[in-house]
């Protein structure tokens, strides 16, 4: 877990503020901000609240507190000696590929990488590769996978919900895992990756959307947040877009048909 001013800095810079204009809105003296940066003090309950109604996060954000499932529900789909995803990449690869080939090096983030289809596909075709699961037996067989395909991949295990990068990425990359994250936590975990991303990077994600008419799918897992139609393209109003989708397609995981609906983005940063 991140602790509180390590958070605090990096939030207030993403927003594009100085401790002189955090300072203002709080009417405090940028010494008071500084000493709650360094550690050497910490805000009130009041300031607490008024701090995350100014970054649009929330209070638990600010501390580096997020619920984190004891179990994940893909753990034991991964014990299997079948690969669950299979090793087919997503379909999203091949976009990617096709709009910043690997003609020079180029570092891929892959969020929630499951058993490292989509991780070891890019490291294959000569990307730098990075990728975190939550789940150890989905990361070892993706370790296993890229053994197997004679290429390299640096899976670490992070949770997604308090995981921050601090290096710089040109792709950042996730298919089927950001409705895991609450809403109250989506702008500052996505403005930390694009605040991570190189100029003319490029993200590629997906989202699986509430639609009413959409019963709940037979294997729903909890705790999931279905995210609002355009949500995920809210976060990026201020990037290029490659694509900007929404899509309902059939899926009979649990063994019974059903359908989810799912928007997709690619969209490069400016």
């Amino acid at each position: 877990m991140t602790a509180f001013p390590q958070i605090l800095a990096r939030t207030r810079r993403q927003h594009d503020m100085t401790q002189d204009d955090l300072a203002r809105r709080l009417n405090l003296s940028f010494q008071a901000i500084s000493k709650w940066e360094t550690g050497q003090s910490m805000p009130d309950l009041d300031q607490l609240v008024r701090l995350a109604n100014i970054f649009g996060v929330s209070a638990d954000a600010l501390l580096g507190h997020a619920p984190t499932p004891a179990r994940t529900p893909y753990r034991q789909k991964y014990d299997q000696q079948a690969y669950y995803w299979g090793v087919a990449p997503s379909t999203m690869c091949y976009e990617v590929m096709r709009l910043r080939p690997p003609t020079a090096p180029l570092c891929v983030l892959d969020v929630g990488c499951g058993e490292g289809k989509d991780a070891v596909f890019f490291a294959r075709n000569g990307y730098e590769v990075d990728a975190f699961d939550l789940t150890e037996t989905g990361l070892e067989k993706g370790r296993r996978l890229a053994d197997a395909c004679g290429t390299k991949v640096r899976f670490f295990q992070a949770d997604a919900l308090t995981f921050r990068p601090e290096r710089t990425y040109d792709i950042v990359f996730s298919s089927g895992v950001l409705h895991y994250l609450p809403s109250a936590l989506r702008p500052e975990i996505l403005a930390s990756y694009q605040a991570h991303t190189a100029r003319g990077g490029v993200h590629a994600l997906n989202a699986f959307v509430q639609k009413p008419f959409l019963p709940a799918p037979p294997d729903e897992e909890s705790p999931c947040a279905l995210w609002r139609s355009g949500e995920l393209a809210g976060h990026y109003a201020d990037w290029r877009f490659h694509r900007f989708s929404e899509e309902i397609f059939d899926c009979d995981s649990g063994g019974i048909p059903h359908q989810h609906c799912m928007d997709v983005i690619i969209a490069e940063k400016p």
